[in-house]
């Protein structure tokens, strides 16, 4: 379990936790049960379940599904792997997650790597992993985690967002963890284009304009009407709500996707960079 250590650094996480232990603490007691005794039940060792009702680390989905059925909790326990899942991510990636889940429309621009929502798990790996300074191994397989959870919101393509990416024909160029990591990741961009909620487009490296030269952005329009601007870059992590500057992003993206190829076109043309790979 060293990867689900508790790294609690924001007060929203800790009191996910601080919940979960208790009703883990309080239903372990009231079957009349000692911490040694309950962690042989559930085939952990006491000192980690020590660890555990201390808040030191984070319970596995298999611990709360053994803890659930051994106290006879009938699901009461087993309900909590969603609050604990989402407690092990950044707090950034969950409120970003929560941003995606209230949008009617997603837009994305990219031209450095493939957006984190289409990217395959090892694709994932190799970006985070080319970070420098690197990572810890706990930290990188977090994140990848986390990424992977956020693609969820493609499998609702009745009640989820439509999608509109847009990816320079760079993304699909460069060997981000070599050439079987690549390949992988262009099956997947061409399985994801043919879902009926998303439109992706290919900006041809050919093109004389390029209206995203100022890097990547994402735009979400809201259920209310409003629209909200995500921008990454070197050490800086940016959400832009001002209206004015909410605009602007929402022009120069209509301008991108004029002066990318259509969607059948980028089909095209994925995959003809798949064959020659």
């Amino acid at each position: 379990m060293s990867e689900w250590e508790a790294g609690l650094d924001d007060e929203e996480a800790g009191a996910v936790m601080r919940t979960v232990v208790r009703q883990l603490k309080l239903w372990r007691e009231s079957a009349g049960l000692t911490q040694a005794e309950f962690g042989a039940a559930i085939g952990y060792g006491e000192e980690l379940v020590s660890s555990v009702e201390r808040g030191r680390r984070i319970p596995r989905p298999e611990y709360l599904d053994a803890a659930d059925e051994v106290l006879g909790a009938s699901g009461k326990i087993a309900a909590m792997k969603g609050d604990v899942a989402e407690a092990r991510y950044p707090k950034k990636v969950r409120d970003v997650k929560r941003l995606e889940a209230e949008a009617v429309a997603i837009c994305s621009y990219n031209n450095s790597v493939v957006d984190g929502l289409l990217q395959t798990e090892e694709y994932a790996r190799a970006v985070f992993g080319s970070r420098r300074p690197q990572f810890a191994e706990e930290e990188l397989e977090q994140r990848v985690a986390a990424r992977l959870a956020r693609q969820e919101i493609l499998r609702a393509p009745t009640t989820g967002p439509l999608f509109s990416f847009v990816l320079c024909e760079a993304t699909l160029r460069r060997l981000i963890g070599g050439k079987m990591v690549m390949r992988n990741q262009l099956e997947r961009l061409l399985e994801v284009a043919r879902l009926r909620n998303v439109d992706l487009q290919v900006l041809p490296l050919s093109r004389e304009e390029n209206s995203g030269l100022g890097g990547p952005f994402r735009l979400l329009k809201l259920k209310d009407g409003a629209a909200v601007g995500l921008n990454e870059v070197q050490l800086t992590n940016r959400v832009i709500t001002d209206p004015k500057e909410t605009t602007v992003l929402d022009m120069r993206y209509g301008i991108i996707r004029a002066q990318a190829l259509t969607p059948r076109e980028s089909l095209n043309l994925i995959e003809k960079v798949l064959g020659e790979s």
